[in-house]
């Protein structure tokens, strides 16, 4: 198997409340790095999954850490609205200043991967002055909404709420492994097995009967009771004062998710917002392009940050 299959994090838990959180820290390949990349996941992922960019970026010259969102992966205890943005910030926040206390002298670099992306971008908006660079893949944010919107939203989040509290919220188990490795591959065809199979060992594991289940807890399927503001994401947007890098696919799915409601013209309008911007495009990829194309990102990835 190639090098990715053998780099290991190392792997600690930090307690964040009632929760923990899971810490990923590769190894440094050079004894002072160029600077210190901190990654954040999208939803239903954990940083397992980011290994392979890691791996390139470490080769470039860079620290890389992550952590898996409370819910996800080896991060225990749940929330009942688990992509409550607030809560997910403060968590980020928490783990910048562990990093500011390890790493005084290193350049703080945030990337966020869907989900994840949204995250960093308003933490980088709310504290501008703590972080050098800014990379976004993805995080498209949410479609617009209305008030009119909020009483149901808020309804469907109180039924949920009492779903996962019931236990009726589970996530799908699998005979085994390679069935998980499947699931992968229908949902991303980009997958090759090999990648697939190493991936399901780090996103299931086997349950007491014997069947497979996705690492993290049902209820981060819960919707967020908060209605997505514009005006707030296009205001977070103009606080942010370090270089950004939006990442996006070639075969980009938004509209698709979104059946129209929202469109990428639209999100390229709200990023006009950004002081200092710039975008590239990764070919031959979908959302999930940390699996597709690790290294053309990561390459995209160092030029950018030399650049600034």
């Amino acid at each position: 198997m190639t090098a990715p299959y053998i780099f290991k994090p190392d792997i600690k838990k930090i307690t964040l409340g009632e929760n923990t959180i899971a810490f990923y820290e590769w190894p440094k390949l050079v004894n002072t790095p160029k600077a210190h990349v901190i990654m954040v996941h999208g939803l239903g992922e954990h940083m397992g999954r980011y290994t392979h960019v890691a791996l390139a970026l470490n080769q470039a010259g860079y620290a890389v850490s992550g952590y898996d969102h409370v819910g996800h992966g080896l991060s225990t205890g749940v929330r009942g609205d688990m992509a409550a943005s607030g809560q997910l910030v403060d968590d980020l926040k928490r783990v910048v200043m562990m990093h500011k206390q390890e790493n005084a002298s290193s350049p703080l670099v945030l990337l966020g991967h869907s989900m994840g992306g949204t995250v960093v971008s308003m933490y980088a908006g709310a504290r501008p002055e703590r972080i050098r660079r800014l990379i976004n893949l993805e995080g498209f944010g949410l479609a617009s909404t209305r008030p009119s919107q909020a009483p149901g939203r808020y309804a469907k989040w109180l039924n949920e709420v009492k779903a996962a509290r019931q236990g009726e919220l589970n996530l799908r188990t699998y005979k085994d492994s390679e069935a998980v490795a499947q699931r992968l591959i229908k949902t991303n065809p980009r997958l090759s097995l090999d990648k697939a199979l190493w991936l399901a060992q780090h996103w299931s594991k086997p349950n007491a009967q014997g069947e497979w289940e996705i690492l993290g807890h049902p209820a981060h399927k819960v919707i967020n009771p908060y209605l997505f503001r514009v005006e707030e994401m296009l205001a977070i947007y103009q606080s942010i004062s370090a270089p950004v890098l939006n990442v996006e696919a070639s075969e980009n799915d938004l509209e698709k998710w979104w059946q129209g409601k929202y469109k990428l013209e639209e999100f390229h309008e709200r990023l006009k917002s950004i002081k200092d911007i710039r975008s590239v495009t990764i070919a031959q990829a979908g959302h999930m392009m940390h699996h597709d194309q690790p290294l053309d990102l990561a390459q995209h990835i160092e030029a950018f940050l030399q650049h600034t």
